[in-house]
């Protein structure tokens, strides 16, 4: 999709088949995601970590963690291409090498990298579709994990592993775990968009659900922040 115009027409196609909200649920075989078995410690003190994932519109993954308990902030934006083409325009061609990411800034004192993984592949991703999640289609919408350290990609591996061990999914796994390059930050009228904007169409039938599903799935995690 290349603009908000071709947004708005998968919004568009999104209400016409609304039963068929973005998220994974439809396609795990379980309905809940096995524990981490190879993870991060936590923190025995308070302190600063950045985990980087993509998983289709950068709006919905944003608002999923800016309601888990142990993330400080979460900010939309671009991963995996040059500085020169992060902006939306020229990634929404899907020619840039840049995914629609989020970057989380968390607390390992009070939630590990790989419970945030759990999060992830939970309710955020649909993690068995190149290059498609929900209505948006191309590999600016690719399913991404950004690792920033050998641990984050030794803790990602194992857990995707692990997924295709207890056959959580109806089919592979497809999400890249990649090194971060660097992350750009998406411009401002994209940060906290489903906070600011609730009541767009978008945004009830594609990104509501995945903060409703944090909340059933994970109420130990979940704060109405």
């Amino acid at each position: 999709m290349s603009s908000f115009f071709s947004r708005f027409l998968a919004m568009i196609l999104t209400l016409a088949f609304a039963g068929a909200t973005a998220g994974s649920a439809g396609d795990r075989a379980n309905s809940t995601l096995p524990r981490p078995a190879v993870d991060a410690p936590r923190a025995t003190s308070k302190a600063e970590q950045t985990a980087v994932v993509a998983g289709g519109c950068f709006w919905g993954i944003q608002a999923v963690f800016q309601h888990v308990n142990g993330v400080i902030s979460a900010t939309s934006g671009y991963a995996g291409g040059s500085p020169k083409t992060a902006e939306y325009e020229l990634v929404s061609t899907g020619d840039t090498g840049h995914a629609e990411s989020v970057k989380i800034i968390y607390d390992p004192s009070k939630i590990t990298y790989g419970q945030l993984l759990r999060v992830f592949f939970s309710v955020a991703p649909e993690p068995i579709k190149k290059n498609r999640q929900g209505p948006d289609e191309g590999t600016q919408y690719r399913s991404s994990i950004f690792y920033g350290s050998d641990e984050q990609k030794r803790v990602a591996e194992a857990y995707i592993a692990q997924l295709a061990k207890a056959k959580a999914f109806q089919r592979p796994v497809v999400t890249q775990v990649v090194p971060l390059k660097a992350f750009y930050p998406a411009e401002a009228y994209h940060q906290d968009y489903a906070a600011l904007h609730p009541n767009n169409p978008y945004i009830v039938y594609n990104d509501a659900p995945k903060v409703a599903h944090l909340r059933e799935q994970f109420p130990d995690l979940y704060t109405g922040k």
